[in-house]
């Protein structure tokens, strides 16, 4: 919010400069962006008369002109604006004034061939916004020649850029920024009361009817007549400008000007307007929610499609303003507006930030509704309206309306606990004249009495204090008021103090292990990626967004393979090849006693791990699915885990015969797999690419146990080992892992290892088979082996195979 400080010194007294102000509001928790000084822009430019205007003799469009600027010289000036004339006061830029805005420096000049003595400026020049394409032209009385212009063009003023946090909603208006002041330097409050004005109550013919009466808790109409629709006066458009308001009309601006010193917003109403949208002289004004598919065209030219989101002002139930947002078209005053209805309403802030979203439309009456507008002072910003129109358009006021209920101004306060003792206990130590100390009981009391609390001695320095209502939304609990007294007294004043003693820190067991895990992903090759968690909706126990920003992102995820293949699919259509990665991310379902929620790692294989074309003459070269399963499983032995695979038919997405689920000693870990062919059509991927998803959970209670996280050390054997090979044919349909489990079951303490190290299925094997060949290591730590103590233990693997599986030995 931009603060003048010529109108802030209206309402408190300011002893501090500009930027010393500045410095103090940042450190008090009000952000101070920039700081406007706007004496610069207009330093030496004075009141001048143009006493003669005479045609330039070498140019068209040019005006040789004499000006009086109060000193014993005329100015002769040469002047390029169509309005310049003789008889008229102008603001005139004297040789070396500098006119920052325009980074232009005043000096003798000839201009075809006359010499010029200064510059006769427009509004533009001096850095004012202006619709008169032309130099200014002050008008009224006792203008003196020679005097400053500053003051006439609002610009012996210098503005703050405050930018308040989202719980002080007061602090959107000069009032609140005056009180924060106040209470912050000690400045005396000078805050004027809007004097009592006299509105009938019973006549008029219009009635007010809200149906949405949480939505919309208080609502006041005036009736006001024979207003004179004309520009505002210099002093209420200098402060517009000066907030950045542009000045409209003197109705409209009042009610800017209202919102911007008490922070109400109003709205003003074309009655004659209303009559006609009617179609009765009788009017009754309603609040109530859109229907779907409803249209309305707003103040800005637009018509806009609503939905049952958007909370409307209607008259005799067709709508005539976006509540709390913004008026309509058709309603608006205008030059010829006589009659007027004045609304000063309160709405739910909730309803209006849903309405503002929905049609994508933000205002500063918006801004100020949705963070909560103070309830206690609406009378107060309704009857500073009304006494400023009456003042300057010369209204009529002729009846006012109410909703069945105003808000009690008694149920906008509350009374909280405070401690002394819990006030130093969070705040600790502060910096007293020449040691640390405490903060004490009259320091909380001058604090809090300046913000204007009131309390009440309750016990052993422990009070009772009552909330004004105009904090009433962001002091709810005792931590809220020590707060306050932190910001007031001065974090800087507050001492740093550090541990006692100090310890190495550490990150959680869970952390250091997602850690050893990126690692270990990042060695394999593999670059860690990200996604958002909103996704499309479509699936299956999906969760969906209520209130979504857009709708390609109203669902969360429900795993991660669907991401990582639109990540590969968009690196290879922008040319940068095939990718390996993995995320590890949370997903998200529905199951029938609620919403659910983990942790799992996701990662997609396709492109060439070699990144060599020196072996693959120039091309890149495809992953088989071994070697694809090699990478994950070289993961698993760097983080010491044993997986188990298991033929795997579940996911649509992946090939039914070149997939696998994970398990690790029972529990199932994930899946890994090839891409399903159609998808991979669909996509337009290459032939092979693989996937992977893991639940993170079960990794981490595996790495957790203290086998993998404090291992055993086993000494290496000085004995050579004796290797065995066995081949035979086993059923298609008989994993490798419970062969393998069966071998080492059956070679006991004498079997090192076992590996597959061929597998054959074609011509000379048996249908429906395939051949298989393992290696087994045998070795002993204590003696070399011979064949009498390798080939029971041999044999007996033999026929366990045989026994269990039934399969054929062919070695």
């Amino acid at each position: 919010m931009r603060i003048s400080l010529n109108w802030l010194q209206e309402l408190v007294e300011l002893k501090l400069s500009p930027e010393d102000l500045a410095e103090t509001l940042t450190l008090a928790g009000f952000e101070v962006e920039d700081i406007e000084d706007r004496r610069t822009w207009a330093d030496g430019v004075v009141i001048g008369k143009v006493i003669e205007r005479e045609q330039h003799p070498n140019a068209d469009k040019l005006s040789v002109c004499q000006v009086d600027v109060g000193k014993d010289e005329i100015l002769n000036i040469v002047c390029g604006a169509a309005n310049v004339r003789a008889d008229i006061y102008v603001p005139v830029a004297t040789v070396g004034t500098y006119l920052p805005n325009k980074d232009l420096r005043i000096k003798p000049a000839k201009l075809r061939g006359v010499p010029s003595q200064g510059m006769i400026c427009s509004l533009e020049e001096l850095g004012l916004p202006t619709d008169v394409d032309g130099i200014h032209i002050f008008t009224g009385d006792n203008l003196q020649l020679g005097s400053d212009v500053r003051p006439l063009l609002g610009l012996d003023d210098v503005i703050l850029d405050v930018t308040a946090t989202a719980n002080r909603a007061d602090a959107l208006c000069m009032v609140g920024i005056a009180r924060e002041v106040a209470a912050i330097t000690g400045g005396k409050l000078k805050i004027p009361q809007p004097q009592e004005v006299l509105v009938p109550q019973g006549a008029g013919n219009f009635s007010i009817e809200i149906d949405e009466t949480q939505a919309c808790p208080a609502y006041i109409g005036t009736l006001i007549e024979q207003v004179k629709i004309a520009p505002s006066p210099d002093w209420l458009r200098q402060r517009l400008l000066a907030a950045g308001v542009r000045p409209i009309s003197n109705i409209v601006d009042i009610t800017n000007y209202v919102m911007l010193e008490w922070g109400q917003p109003l709205h003003a109403f074309d009655r004659d307007r209303l009559q006609g949208i009617a179609g009765s002289e009788n009017i009754k004004i309603g609040v109530r929610f859109a229907s779907n598919g409803e249209s309305f065209k707003t103040l800005d030219g637009k018509t806009r499609k609503l939905s049952t989101q958007n909370l409307l002002i209607t008259v005799n139930n067709k709508p005539v303003a976006l509540a709390g947002v913004m008026g309509g078209e058709e309603s608006e005053v205008h030059d010829g507006t006589e009659n007027l209805v004045l609304e000063a309403a309160l709405f739910d802030t909730v309803a209006i930030r849903r309405s503002s979203r929905s049609v994508g439309l933000r205002s500063e009456s918006s801004t100020r509704y949705e963070r909560g507008v103070n309830h206690a002072e609406l009378e107060i910003a309704c009857r500073r309206a009304l006494s400023l129109i009456v003042e300057i358009a010369g209204g009529t006021l002729k009846t006012r309306k109410t909703s069945h209920t105003l808000p009690d101004i008694s149920t906008w306060t509350r009374s909280i606990e405070l401690r002394l003792d819990r006030v130093n206990q969070i705040l600790g130590p502060v910096e007293l004249a020449e040691e640390s100390g405490e903060i004490k009981s009259e320091d909380v009391e001058q604090i809090l009495t300046a913000l204007g609390c009131r309390l009440t001695v309750s016990g052993d320095a422990t009070w009772t204090v009552s909330v004004p209502a105009y904090r009433y939304r962001d002091l709810e609990r005792e931590i809220d008021l020590i707060e306050e007294i932190a910001r007031l007294y001065g974090y800087n004043n507050l001492c740093d103090t550090l541990p006692e003693k100090t310890e190495i820190g550490y990150l959680p067991a869970d952390q250091e292990l997602i850690r050893k895990l990126r690692a270990a992903f990042r060695a394999a090759g593999l670059t860690e990626l990200m996604h958002y968690s909103l996704v499309k909706p479509g699936e299956e126990r999906q969760v969906v967004l209520s209130n979504p920003l857009f709708t390609e992102y109203s669902a969360l995820r429900t795993d991660l393979i669907s991401g990582l293949i639109d990540a590969f699919q968009y690196n290879i259509e922008q040319g940068n090849g095939a990718l390996n990665g993995f995320e590890i991310g949370r997903i998200f379902w529905e199951e029938e006693d609620g919403f659910q929620e983990t942790d799992i790692v996701g990662g997609i294989i396709g492109g060439d791990i070699t990144n060599s074309k020196w072996m693959n003459s120039g091309s890149s070269r495809s992953l088989s699915w071994f070697e694809a399963k090699g990478i994950l499983e070289s993961v698993f032995q760097v983080i010491g885990l044993q997986v188990e695979y298991q033929p795997d038919r579940r996911n649509e997405r992946l090939h039914p015969g070149r997939t696998a689920s994970l398990w690790i000693k029972g529990n199932r870990l994930g899946v890994f797999g090839q891409v399903h062919p159609q998808v991979r059509s669909e996509r337009d991927l290459p032939d092979d690419v693989y996937v992977f998803q893991l639940n993170l959970d079960v990794i981490l209670d595996e790495l957790d146990s203290d086998d993998i996280q404090t291992p055993e050390f086993k000494s290496y054997s000085t004995y050579p080992p004796s290797d065995r090979d066995i081949a035979f044919f086993a059923p298609i349909n008989l994993t490798v892992a419970e062969i393998e489990k069966a071998i080492t079951s059956s070679g006991k303490n004498l079997l090192e290892s076992v590996e597959l190290f061929d597998e054959y299925r074609g011509d000379k094997v048996p249908s429906g088979q395939r051949s298989l060949a393992f290696r087994l290591i045998y070795r002993l730590r204590d003696r070399t082996l011979t064949d009498a103590d390798v080939e029971p233990v041999h044999q007996k693997v033999r026929d366990t195979l045989v026994e269990q599986f039934g399969v054929s030995l062919r070695s």
